[in-house]
């Protein structure tokens, strides 16, 4: 399931004093299975991308192909059914009785039993980490992260092939970001489908992904795996962004201890980096 965009260009409201070239000639291909992560400043056109992947948006110039299907034909349902999106503040669509007509939403228009529509709502529940029980409840009732998770569930449910995630843990506390990233984690590996994930952390696209595309102004500034494109700190620093903060860390080590690795962009890897150095001196 690879996604392909050729030459890929969007404009706001042509022909009007308001016109704005949100995308200018993207080419890109993400391929099946991949956990990418893509980054900029507002405004640099990452949600304007996403948006091409399912249809939402039609390219002004280009065009884009998901697994054979070009987004500017007639298959928009299959389409849509294989690329799942969560936008940022999900709950915020939540709008049923319940929980489980919620999730239940997109199944409708599947030739499903009931009893079938239910057994893959409970999965669906699973994967994101609620009790059963949670179902007959009020979306209304639940804490912001439940309501977060009853948002994916409703979308996992269609068995999406790509999931593309914006700001998915926006406004949670520490222990909610965690437990998000955690089951998308496990998602991605146990189900492999190819996770896109949009973010401002550059702590989270360090720790969860494994090739990084860095937006800038419409266009695609860098693109490449975590370590190569968080190693170029001054290019990103020249565009408004930054490297994780303990690369900085390991930046300044290095000038105290040059046989360190500063090339390091996780708190994990760091602290085995800095154990690994310290065992080296017999410390």
């Amino acid at each position: 399931m690879s996604i392909i965009a050729e030459n890929l260009t969007y404009i706001y409201m042509p022909g009007t004093p308001f016109e704005r070239a949100a995308l200018r000639d993207i080419n890109l291909k993400i391929d099946e299975g991949e956990f990418v992560g893509i980054i900029g400043h507002t405004g640099s056109g990452k949600s304007t991308l996403i948006q091409h992947f399912n249809g939402l948006l039609k390219p002004t110039e280009g065009r884009v192909v998901i697994n054979g299907m070009d987004t500017t034909g007639k298959e928009l349902k299959e389409l849509r059914r294989l690329v799942g999106i969560v936008f940022q503040y999900p709950e915020h669509q939540l709008f049923e009785e319940t929980v489980y007509k919620d999730i239940a939403f997109g199944l409708r228009k599947q030739d499903l039993t009931e009893e079938e529509a239910r057994e893959e709502i409970l999965k669906a529940v699973e994967v994101v980490g609620l009790n059963e029980d949670i179902l007959e409840k009020s979306p209304f009732e639940l804490s912001g992260g439940q309501k977060r998770r009853v948002a994916i569930a409703g979308v996992l449910v269609m068995k999406p092939s790509i999931l593309i995630l914006d700001e998915p843990t926006a406004g949670l506390d520490p222990r909610g970001r965690d437990e998000i990233f955690g089951f998308i984690t496990r998602i991605h590996k146990e189900m492999g489908i190819t996770v896109i994930l949009v973010s401002h952390s550059m702590e989270d696209i360090a720790r969860l992904v494994d090739r990084v595309i860095v937006m800038n102004e419409g266009t695609i500034e860098m693109d490449g795996r975590i370590e190569e494109v968080f190693a170029d700190i001054g290019r990103l620093e020249s565009i408004g962004l930054s490297a994780p903060q303990v690369a900085y860390l390991m930046k300044r080590l290095k000038t105290i201890c040059p046989g360190i690795n500063e090339k390091v962009y996780t708190v994990s890897a760091a602290r085995d980096e800095l154990l690994k150095h310290l065992k080296g001196k017999g410390a």
